[in-house]
């Protein structure tokens, strides 16, 4: 199996990690979805990373479904439970987790790609606003439990680790850790991991 993604990418993380924990071994093929001789399009039509390419030429995208569908492919660490109310608790933290990544790209995207004429604020502030309660809300679902989810590591707690991580990466002036100091907790925690320590971002 090829993972066509971005070192960079929150998303390919979030899909390199679970594909790490199941210990299922995938190829990274890099591409850069911006740069003019990317090739995404001839396997994604929407242009996104990850997208990964199956051994018979079938193309699966989207992280949510690459991390589904790679949950499935080993008996080792299952990180979403089978049905029913569990299976939903964890896929709404990965939702959540997703969504402070979709928000921080957006505003990152407004102040990079646009001429500081045309870049909105009001824009920009929404989505950053979007980031907050989404910690807001983390931070009080998490409480003092160890884990986002029952009593060991799920796709919740990857989904979380990663968004906490591109932050850090990408937006170091936002106080989260000082501010939710049980996320700090849970992020130290999984940065001991060899998955997440394997799949930091370069510097930029």
């Amino acid at each position: 199996m090829k993972l066509i993604g971005s070192l960079t990418s929150p998303y390919v993380r979030k899909v390199r990690i679970v594909f790490s924990e199941k210990k299922v071994e995938v190829d990274l093929v890099l591409d850069n979805v911006w740069a003019a001789n990317t090739q995404i399009n001839a396997t994604n039509p929407l242009g996104k990373v990850p997208c990964l390419v199956l051994d018979d030429g079938e193309v699966i995208y989207d992280s949510r479904v690459i991390a589904e569908y790679a949950d499935t492919l080993s008996p080792v660490s299952k990180l979403i439970p089978d049905n029913g109310r569990e299976r939903a608790s964890v896929k709404t933290w990965e939702a959540l987790a997703d969504g402070i990544m979709d928000a921080g790209i957006l505003a990152r995207l407004e102040a990079t790609l646009r001429p500081p004429e045309q870049q909105s604020q009001m824009w920009m502030d929404r989505q950053m606003g979007k980031v907050q309660a989404a910690l807001n809300q983390m931070a009080a679902q998490l409480g003092e439990n160890p884990w986002c989810h029952g009593n060991q590591m799920t796709l919740a707690d990857i989904a979380v680790g990663c968004a906490l991580g591109y932050l850090l990466f990408r937006f170091p002036h936002i106080a989260w850790q000082s501010q939710h100091p049980n996320l700090d907790q849970l992020y130290q925690k999984l940065m001991q991991r060899s998955s997440f320590i394997d799949s930091i971002p370069p510097a930029a």
